[in-house]
């Protein structure tokens, strides 16, 4: 063999050396990279279906649960909240609900399952702060002699009735936002799953 097939012969094996020199350490780069791209399993529960029991919840008050960090309502409404409903058509921006976010099976008047329990998520759809409760009616809330009760983002006044429309001429563009949801039994409800997906 000669010196240049010698030299031939020692360039190849240390170029096949590199490559898989290389390649080891391409590979041991690239499995935390790609491991690090699945979420953990704090975020996959951040994400998860929250069960929320209503059983001791009375009629007229609320309770809040969180899901994908958000605040989610659960208003057991009286009759007579159910009963302003029909009367606010003509004040509410989108009172058939056509613009605004709810499963099909929420876009009726009451934007609920069971008219009695409203399930929304408690962020204002102008620039997300949280709006309050405001169930007391009339002069004693505050809001007017008229007001029929429902919430109130602090932020910038968005109103919105005890279904989550949001009244007409005000900064929030649409209703609050209905999650999925679905009812495991007659008190207690999954949200973040309806079944439908």
């Amino acid at each position: 063999m000669s010196v240049e097939e010698k030299m031939d012969s020692g360039r190849r094996q240390l170029l096949l050396a590199t490559s898989v020199a290389g390649g080891a350490a391409a590979a041991a780069t690239a499995v935390p990279f790609v491991a690090s791209l699945t979420p953990s399993e704090r975020a996959k529960a951040a994400g998860a279906p929250v069960e929320a029991d209503v059983s001791k919840l009375a009629p007229g008050e609320m309770m809040t649960v969180e899901w994908q960090g958000k605040p989610v309502w659960i208003l057991r409404r009286t009759e007579e909240m159910l009963a302003t409903l029909d009367k606010l058509d003509d004040q509410l921006a989108d009172p058939a609900s056509d613009k605004s976010v709810q499963p099909e099976y929420a876009k009726n008047k009451a934007r609920s399952i069971k008219p009695e329990f409203l399930v929304t998520i408690g962020i204002c759809t102008h620039l997300g702060c949280s709006p309050s409760q405001k169930f007391k009616i009339g002069a004693e809330s505050g809001l007017g002699d008229a007001w029929p009760g429902g919430f109130l983002c602090p932020c910038h006044g968005s109103t919105f009735d005890l279904a989550a429309r949001v009244y007409a001429g005000k900064p929030a563009p649409t209703n609050l936002d209905i999650p999925p949801h679905k009812y495991l039994a007659d008190t207690k409800i999954l949200i973040g799953e309806d079944g439908t997906a």
